[in-house]
């Protein structure tokens, strides 16, 4: 009886066939998922975790997004860094925590609530009231008050729904730097703040509501715009794109106007993606800005509505009615403007007196 070599060994060795790869590629699939814990977008953690491990570095067009990228440095971990992960804490500072500077503040002596007053401009009645510039709010909501900025801390959501202050023409000028600052739990809050290190290694930005910015009259205040109360995760492209770019131009309008009062903030609902390894920050889809000018008589008020992405439309195609803010998110802003006026500012898309 002859056997043929050729059937002999033809069976020998191990062959995957589709179906096994399929398999195995699935079950990588959810081994990186529950390594992550489901809160983090594991593909992009997984290929900076891997350019780490084999030193593969960003291309020249990232490195230079990395070098002059102020909203990802320094990374908590690093030398000096102000986040101590307490395990019995998860919104805790550091014992060597840096104190609040006792230096100047440019010279405005009033708190948020009356501040508006240095502008120059003549007020109208109802903004004399207390607390004019917040948005509607409850006695058991979380307020949280800086000395540049009010915001509502929702921590279901770990970040502000809004963040309220007036803008005024001095406070964007001065000597104040950002590159010392660094990102930090709110002491202030009382549930506990997200921490900086929620956000490492998330593919997100730690993205400023209010803007380090719009507060340069003031080292102080522009270090409080490092708590993390301040902070939401934003994507890069549209961090240090369209958000930026809108952030520059109410700077803009406010040195022309001499002061406006702007609320900003999150999209939040329940069902959101969320990063962080001690708390679940949630991502959010959309930001808003609402912008109002007063000058007795003149009044006017503008809402920016944006996708958490980048764009290279121009600003004045995110303007939006406010009532289509409000409704998203079911924040009532300015109520104290009289309802027949606060219905005729925000039923419309008007940018009139702002694009000119």
């Amino acid at each position: 009886m002859q056997f043929s070599s050729k059937n002999k060994y033809s069976r020998r060795g191990f062959r995957l066939r589709g179906n096994t790869l399929v398999v195995l590629f699935f079950f990588f699939l959810v081994g990186l998922f529950l390594h992550y814990g489901g809160r983090t977008k594991p593909i992009v953690a997984f290929w900076n975790d891997l350019k780490s491990l084999v030193g593969i570095g960003p291309s020249s067009r990232d490195r230079v997004g990395e070098e002059h990228n102020p909203y990802k440095a320094p990374e908590p971990g690093q030398s000096e860094d102000v986040a101590t992960d307490d395990e019995g804490s998860k919104g805790s500072a550091s014992s060597d925590e840096p104190a609040a500077s006792d230096e100047s503040n440019g010279g405005r002596e009033e708190t948020v609530e009356n501040g508006a007053a240095s502008s120059g401009n003549k007020r109208f009645d109802f903004e004399k009231k207390p607390d004019f510039l917040l948005p509607a709010f409850k006695s058991s909501d979380e307020i949280v008050r800086h000395d540049g900025y009010v915001l509502r801390y929702r921590d279901q959501y770990e970040q502000a729904d809004w963040v309220a202050y007036p803008l005024l023409a001095f406070e964007i000028t001065g000597d104040a730097e950002r590159d010392q600052e660094r990102f930090q739990p709110d002491p202030l809050v009382e549930s506990g703040s997200a921490l900086p290190t929620d956000y490492t290694r998330s593919g997100y930005d730690r993205g400023h509501l209010a803007p380090a910015g719009d507060f340069k009259f003031s080292q102080r205040l522009t270090q409080q715009s490092f708590y993390m109360s301040n902070i939401s995760p934003q994507a890069p492209q549209f961090n240090r794109g369209v958000w930026k770019e809108l952030e520059d131009q109410v700077r803009a309008w406010a040195r022309r106007d001499r002061g406006l009062y702007v609320v900003t903030g999150p999209v939040l609902k329940p069902g959101l993606e969320t990063i962080g390894k001690k708390n679940e920050v949630a991502v959010p889809e959309q930001y808003y800005k609402v912008i109002l000018y007063c000058n007795s008589p003149t009044i006017r008020m503008v809402g920016f509505l944006l996708n958490n992405e980048s764009s290279d439309e121009p600003l004045r195609s995110f303007v939006v009615p406010v009532d289509q803010i409000e409704r998203l998110t079911g924040i009532d802003f300015f109520p104290f403007i009289p309802d027949d006026l606060e219905q005729k500012l925000e039923s419309k898309r008007d940018i009139n007196g702002w694009f000119n």
